[in-house]
């Protein structure tokens, strides 16, 4: 049976409602705006340097922000202290197997080490790598051995406002195309990325999968399943795939796992705690990774992580197929999104798992692609609203050869819901704040770098904006809202 998180009110609203009871409370910082300015001009305009002690709500990210349940917290104290052969190991393994239904287990202390190991094994030099889309630290770690990656998502992934129900499906046609231009041989696996974090946290279907399985499994190629947002998949197959509509999450969930030859997941994401894991059927696939798990992570009963982490991670991955949990944040997400949506502020439609994603494209139209649209409204929404969001446009890419942007396929700002963190009326705050600053908009300017890291500059990178817009904004602010926050 459904559970669902709305709840339709006696006057005819619907809203999305905790299924939880807080027990514990962190402070918050909300700053008047002349100290936001102030913060995001020290961050170098880069919502990844700001400190906390000036940020209200952190949107910045899902991974690792997530809350942890009781459960998961009282069980980190039955942790086994042992260097190899933990108990808190086996536990882990019989959750993945329950969940995942695989027999080898690898643990790592994140999502980025097991695509570190996996494609350290696998990817050599001339080799493609066809997915869904790419993730950062994927497309790095796929190029770092002489790889390189071919996205062959269909034509909805790409569109804001749509209605395809999975946005995150492999175009099956462009797959036989790339096997056949480049030989089977020079493909070592493909990835599917569940769900497509770089263009709204969008899933794929059950059906998607199954074909590329086969097209895969004809020509002798090995399927791989990020795995880091499943869960969230898995809830959206059950919402929009009629197939699996009175299936449980659990079942979805294995129907999924089942066709993939090797996953890997960050628990900071699919089981709301830290570390990381490399797991599957195949005991060749187990071999050829655990001595490089044993080189870079640590021993294989314990791979990098805190054997307290692993055993809140077991907790966490068995309470991934509880549909209360796993839909908190999809249900709060798809309330922001349909706000957003009917007010006219372009947004990533259907909403999709992780986050929101505000079309900075849409948003800024007047602020050119080399001047960042995406880097600035992240800018421009913290100093609105203390809300710290995360770039995923052009910043988030690289440059080519001649020294020019690539430029991204899309430019959004990604609002992250982690599970369970956030109230309905900070959502609100969050919808009221955005919609007062597409207002706005024309005030916002564009950015370039004052500091650039070869690798993931996102991370790092310094900007400075192309104007004193953020001051003219800040000044609007304070004419609009006087003294309030």
């Amino acid at each position: 049976m459904h559970k669902s998180p709305t709840i339709k009110f006696f006057g005819g609203e619907q809203i999305p409602i905790e299924l939880h009871k807080v027990r514990m409370v962190q402070k918050l910082h909300l700053k008047p705006i002349e100290e936001r300015l102030e913060a995001i001009k020290a961050a170098g305009y880069n919502s990844f340097l700001m400190s906390t002690r000036d940020i209200f709500l952190d949107m910045l990210t899902d991974s690792g922000c997530n809350a942890m349940s009781d459960n998961q917290i009282s069980s980190m104290l039955q942790a086994d202290d042992a260097y190899a052969g933990s108990q808190s190991f086996d536990r882990a393994k019989a959750a993945v197997e329950e969940v995942f239904g695989v027999k080898y287990f690898l643990p790592v202390h994140q999502g980025r080490a097991a695509e570190h190991i996996i494609f350290q094994a696998f990817v050599k030099p001339g080799h493609v790598v066809p997915m869904n889309y790419h993730f950062t630290t994927t497309k790095a770690h796929i190029e770092l051995p002489g790889g390189v990656i071919d996205e062959i998502f269909t034509d909805e992934g790409l569109k804001i406002k749509s209605t395809c129900p999975f946005k995150g499906n492999i175009d099956l046609q462009k797959l036989k195309n790339l096997i056949k231009k480049h030989g089977a041989d020079k493909i070592p696996f493909v990835r599917m990325e569940a769900s497509t974090n770089l263009i709204g946290g969008q899933p794929f279907s059950v059906e998607n999968m199954r074909a590329v399985k086969k097209i895969c499994r004809q020509h002798g190629i090995m399927l791989v399943l990020d795995a880091s947002l499943i869960g969230e998949n898995a809830y959206f197959v059950k919402q929009r795939e009629p197939a699996f509509k009175n299936k449980s999450i659990a079942e979805i969930l294995r129907a999924l796992c089942d066709l993939a030859d090797l996953i890997y997941f960050s628990s900071r994401k699919v089981s709301s705690t830290r570390g990381g894991g490399i797991c599957t059927n195949d005991v060749k696939l187990y071999d050829k990774l655990k001595d490089l798990v044993i080189l870079y992570e640590g021993f294989l009963t314990y791979g990098g992580m805190s054997v307290r982490e692993i055993e809140a991670m077991a907790v966490g991955l068995r309470e991934t197929l509880d549909e209360t949990v796993i839909a908190q944040s999809p249900s709060f997400i798809k309330y922001l999104v349909d706000t957003l949506d009917a007010a006219g502020v372009p947004v990533v439609t259907p909403p999709g798992g992780l986050g929101c994603h505000v079309d900075a494209g849409g948003f800024l139209s007047h602020v050119p692609q080399r001047e960042y649209p995406a880097g600035a409204l992240v800018a421009a929404f913290y100093i609105a609203s203390g809300v710290r969001g995360m770039e995923r446009g052009t910043i988030s890419s690289v440059r080519d050869d001649s020294g020019k942007d690539v430029l991204a396929d899309v430019e959004l700002m990604r609002l992250a819901m982690p599970r369970r963190v956030f109230t309905l009326s900070q959502v609100k705050y969050v919808g009221d704040r955005l919609q007062w600053l597409y207002k706005n908009r024309k005030l916002i300017g564009g950015l370039k770098f004052e500091y650039e890291p070869t690798v993931l500059r996102f991370f790092l990178g310094r900007l400075v904006p192309t104007s004193n817009w953020p001051q003219k904004l800040a000044a609007k602010f304070k004419k609009d809202f006087g003294d309030s926050l």
